[in-house]
């Protein structure tokens, strides 16, 4: 066994140059800043891709306040940048939350077909939230972006927006195997009701898309060309306890994760005369940094700083940014 091997780059330099990556995923602990670090590496990477989206998977919905813009659940271009466009998605809002122009048509056949999906959907307990990301994958894809940045909920539900091309590629099967059952059925009713319109091969036809789509993105997501995961964690003992557990989910999900940033670092300087709580916390964060480093020696861990203003607003993201590419160092006060 090799000892004393350099450290990697504590930076997300090796992020932004891997020019295969598709899905980028940034995860942690509620409360550590996974929102600032997520738009800042968005940020970075509109710098050298063609066109970069990030979503916001969070009900939260931060990025709105970080880039200080109202956001959508339809792409919209942040301001200040010509190629960064970013979107919000409630991942619980399933189906009744999808845009009108996936049902779209005049006549009512269409109309009706939502309500007959939701109710097949309901009989399947978790399809309904997967079905939403289903389609904002579809979306997502069909918009070709040159990446695209998640900022996730908290870790229980980030670990399930992982799990979803599987949930619903199980799901979607199941749904068109009903299909054939109930096919019969739902033309003999809807022909009864007058609406020649409504065709089960129709209704189906755009399930089939989707799952194609899916099972696209199911094999992307465990493909680390093409997909990876940044944890993001504080130096403190249930954060970097929760970024344990997600680390050992992701391996066991076949996703790849090889960046950590550490947040929220006090970085104290010899001469500076620091008060007696910032000296206890500067302890007790250096313990956990060292219990990441061990613990983590082949991953790249980004330390940032823990500043004295928000970082708010396009231009203060793109200046904190930089810290993810050049390791930040304090300022050195005048005397």
């Amino acid at each position: 066994m090799v000892e004393n091997l350099d450290p990697l780059e504590p930076s997300l330099q090796n992020l932004v140059e891997q020019v295969s990556l598709k899905w980028i995923f940034v995860g942690g602990k509620g409360g550590v800043g996974k929102t600032t670090c997520s738009s800042s590496l968005a940020v970075q990477l509109s710098k050298v891709r063609e066109s970069v989206l990030i979503i916001s998977t969070d009900p939260a919905h931060n990025i709105s306040d970080a880039f200080d813009q109202k956001f959508t659940k339809v792409p919209t271009k942040v301001n200040g940048f010509d190629n960064l466009f970013a979107m919000e998605i409630d991942p619980n809002a399933g189906l009744n939350e999808l845009p009108e122009e996936y049902f779209e048509g005049d006549n009512e056949a269409l109309r009706v077909s939502k309500g007959v999906m939701q109710e097949m959907i309901n009989a399947l307990p978790g399809i309904d939230e997967a079905m939403s990301y289903a389609e904002v994958m579809k979306l997502v894809k069909g918009m070709n972006f040159s990446v695209v940045v998640f900022d996730t909920a908290p870790t229980g539900h980030t670990l399930r927006l992982i799990a979803f091309p599987q949930v619903v590629e199980k799901g979607l099967g199941k749904l068109l195997r009903l299909k054939m059952k109930v096919a019969p059925l739902l033309t003999q009713f809807v022909s009864m009701l007058g609406m020649a319109d409504v065709n089960a091969d129709t209704l189906s036809q755009k399930l089939d898309d989707m799952l194609r789509v899916i099972t696209q993105v199911n094999e992307q997501f465990k493909n680390p060309d093409q997909t990876t995961f940044v944890c993001v964690c504080i130096a403190e003992f249930f954060s970097l306890y929760e970024t344990e557990r997600l680390v050992q989910e992701l391996t066991k999900c076949g996703i790849d994760v090889h960046n950590i940033i550490v947040n929220q670092l006090l970085f104290l300087q010899n001469s500076h005369d620091s008060c007696s709580m910032c000296a206890s916390r500067f302890k007790i964060q250096e313990k956990y940094l060292d219990q990441i480093a061990d613990l983590y020696e082949d991953f790249h861990i980004t330390k940032l700083p823990l500043l004295e203003k928000e970082v708010r607003g396009p231009e203060s993201i793109r200046s904190f940014s930089e810290n993810l590419m050049t390791p930040y160092e304090p300022k050195a006060k005048p005397n």
